[in-house]
């Protein structure tokens, strides 16, 4: 008898692993009999929510994922995007949000170990790396210790791998105080005729187990993370995995190592549900049967049984298919890095997974079934009830100069730069911009010219007042992003991480989102290539703010062209390129409400996806052609924040004129979307600058002349002067402050 047959299969059990009873009655008709503990163990891993997508699938297949420069889409481990010369561009971003609330350094590392092995499995070599990270409120008693194991962890992991952090998000607000965010992105650059993929193909090959030895340490993790957290979550901590950054920086050498030779036919990285996922969606793929040998698995622990060995995420593991005549030299490269090399398993025409151990059969499963038939809902879901916008006559004052400085140095404004610099942003010596700016930017390495820009954005506040808009705000801020350094944008990741899918307005937040993603990437060109969809985010029944985060990738063919965020020099006109005639319109979900007032009121911005198109085509050839000296785009906190991140950024300040007939405060903390400031050294009063003007009033656009910078105070019309040094002093203390226990926040929330 199989091991594992004298474990009764009772309905506790089934519940346990996650499967609901109409779940488990597909199973049994499916496979016509009772599963063993092991097969039960595989289905819960196959068919969770991390792995199946069961909720997410039906809408995730209206996003737009092809375009003329995508070679590969959504289904393998990374999108593949063509930027010319026979090189690609290979990313994705994936959640690591469930592990990181329980042990903060460990779930952030190993979040950023697998993100990087998702990019290398495909054959291309990881050179940068973002991660978007979003926490409670900073008075609650675990922010603190959170965001300094997250930050350690992910600093740790990547300095140690040797790829630079280039950009990312840090957001703190009391919906994260039970559910943490931890979405993290990585780029690489490979052939484009040296791309690898997980598809098998061919009877009898051999399968390999490669990298690190098989131990206990996240047995049940994408089980886990496909649940609500309750008062047990300590009880959780031993499904969280244990990363070891110098073992998978040599997985990564023996891989691209090996890829060279010929040898490999398919490759997988074990992430999650480890190897059942892997060799289940490298078989079903290739429409082929897999047979795996327990007893070859390399393990680091004694006893290990079937179940423990088929669910465990151990870290920096592969398994790959390759051509027999090659398994000798493949073995030599891998003994070479000191790497686990084991032939656990063969190719089979049968269309089952088979599992041994010690000579029994402790699972044989439908392989095609595990993959294709694993449940796909169509829940119901209702539309979210959208806030009425906020009166003509509703916008509370303030000082100007006031709000500035309290913005400036709160915690949604405040520099970030107590988290980038835990990582290494120059390392590999291609770094062009480090984090900061409006997005992070790389050369390509070997080529003379040749650069990446990189960002990751949303705005959850948006998307719960309004998750079509907000859906559609995220997308066109990430485009907005790359459009400011000079780049043209390529395409995009998605990590959409929401609430208990279960709930109809929950769904109803997620299909929203969707549909608002869906309609930017199609306007803007600005495809969807991979991606994570990252569900039961709730403590309790307290859900996160629904967070569809962006991940965009540009290309700049000369970065010598390329803009930045600081102000160039002084005695520069200011444009902002974009605007509605009255500079500013809409405070509904304005940062300068809810941090300055407490107020979460009002509709969030429309965003018009045709001005974005238009307004940042025509700020890019600003850029390209040389006119533009500097390019901020602006967000959170409108043009008074947008303003004085320039200023801070190059020490200059800046002189702005009111509009005598406008409130200051729509002026200058609004929020309207698709705005540029651009600085130009053209004579006010001379012709280039009136066939600038004249360019923009042909295509829709009004871009007009705001002020001049200059001085070493930012003065916004008639307000107070604000030194330069003021606004950088507010900016850069918060942070230090927070993480030294000085202050929880300055900003009346």
């Amino acid at each position: 008898m199989p091991y594992d047959n004298h474990i009764a299969i009772t309905p506790e059990l089934v519940a346990d692993h996650g499967l609901k009873p109409d779940v488990f009655e597909k199973i049994l008709a499916l496979i016509g009999r009772q599963p063993t503990y092991t097969e039960l163990g595989i289905f819960s891993a196959m068919w969770n929510e991390h792995c199946s997508y069961k909720s997410s699938k039906k809408w995730l297949k209206t996003l737009p994922t092809s375009g003329p420069r995508v070679i590969q889409g959504p289904g393998e481990n990374a999108g593949v995007v063509d930027i010319g010369d026979g090189q690609a561009v290979v990313f994705k971003m994936e959640s690591h949000n469930h592990p990181s609330f329980i042990e903060p350094y460990q779930g952030a590392g190993t979040g950023m170990g697998g993100i990087l092995r998702d990019v290398f499995t495909m054959g291309a070599r990881p050179v940068a790396a973002m991660n978007a990270l979003r926490f409670g409120a900073p008075d609650h008693e675990k922010t603190r210790h959170l965001v300094s194991g997250v930050v350690a962890g992910i600093g740790g992991y990547g300095n140690a791998f040797g790829v630079p952090t280039v950009g990312g998000e840090v957001e703190f607000d009391p919906r994260y105080n039970g559910n943490i965010l931890v979405n993290a992105f990585a780029a690489g650059l490979a052939d484009t005729d040296k791309i690898f993929y997980s598809k098998a193909e061919g009877v009898g090959l051999p399968v390999v187990y490669l990298g690190a030895k098989t131990g206990r340490d996240g047995v049940g993790g994408a089980t886990m993370a496909s649940a609500e957290f309750g008062d047990d979550i300590d009880e959780k901590r031993p499904t969280v995995q244990v990363g070891d950054p110098f073992t998978e920086k040599r997985l990564l050498e023996a891989c691209l190592e090996l890829m060279a030779t010929g040898a490999v036919i398919a490759i997988q990285d074990m992430g999650a549900a480890g190897l059942t996922c892997s060799a289940v969606e490298m078989g079903a793929k290739g429409d082929l049967g897999i047979e795996l040998n327990l007893d070859m698995v390399p393990v680091r622990e004694t006893e290990m049984t079937p179940y423990e060995m088929m669910l465990s995420e151990s870290q920096e593991r592969m398994l790959m298919v390759l051509h027999p005549e090659k398994e000798a030299e493949a073995r030599a490269v891998f003994q070479k890095w000191e790497l686990d090399f084991a032939t656990v398993g063969k190719t089979t025409d049968d269309l089952r997974f088979r599992v041994l151990w010690h000579g029994e059969e402790v699972a044989n499963l439908p392989i095609k079934d595990l993959g294709d038939e694993a449940p796909e809902y169509d829940r119901p879901w209702t539309e979210p009830t959208r806030p009425a916008p906020l009166a003509a006559n509703d916008v509370p004052q303030m000082d100007v100069a006031d709000a500035l400085i309290q913005l400036m140095g709160s915690h949604q404004i405040a520099s970030r730069r107590w988290v980038y610099e835990q990582y290494d942003t120059l390392i590999g010596g291609n770094s062009l911009q480090r984090p900061g700016g409006d997005a992070g930017v790389i050369r390509v390495d070997g080529h003379p010219t040749k650069a990446l820009a990189f960002s990751s954005d949303v705005t959850p506040r948006y998307c719960e007042a309004d998750p079509f808009e907000g859906g559609k705000q995220a997308v066109a801020e990430c485009w907005r992003n790359l459009t400011a350094t000079g780049a043209e944008p390529l395409a995009a990741t998605d990590n959409l991480n929401f609430g208990n899918p279960e709930r109809p307005e929950i769904m109803g937040q997620l299909v929203g989102a969707i549909k608002g993603i869906g309609e930017a990437c199609r306007v803007l060109g600005f495809p969807i290539v991979s991606g994570n969809v990252s569900l039961y985010n709730e403590t309790n029944g307290q859900g996160i703010l629904p967070t569809p985060t962006i991940g965009g990738v540009g290309l700049l063919d000369d970065w010598s062209q390329m803009s930045r965020v600081g102000f160039a020099a002084p005695g520069q006109v200011i444009l902002l390129v974009g605007a509605p005639p009255s500079r500013g319109t809409h405070l509904g979900q304005s940062i300068y409400l809810r941090d300055l007032f407490g107020r979460a009121d009002g509709a969030p911005p429309k965003v018009d996806l045709a001005h974005e198109k238009r307004t940042g085509d025509f700020v890019r050839g600003l850029i390209r052609s040389g006119v533009a000296t500097a390019v901020h785009d602006l967000s959170d906190g409108g043009l008074g924040i947008g303003l004085a991140e320039m200023a801070i950024a190059s020490g200059i300040g800046a002189e702005i004129v009111d509009l005598s007939d406008q409130d200051p405060i729509l002026q200058y903390f609004a929020e309207d979307q698709g705005r540029y400031l651009v600085t130009v050294s053209l004579d006010p009063q001379g012709k280039e600058l009136a066939a600038l003007w004249d360019e923009a009033q042909r295509l829709g656009i009004f871009a007009p002349w705001i002020g001049s910078t200059g001085g070493t105070a930012l003065v916004l019309g008639s307000a107070r002067p604000v030194p330069v040094a003021d606004l950088r002093n507010a900016h850069e203390s918060w942070f230090p402050a927070f993480m030294q226990g000085q202050q929880a926040d300055n900003a009346g929330h």
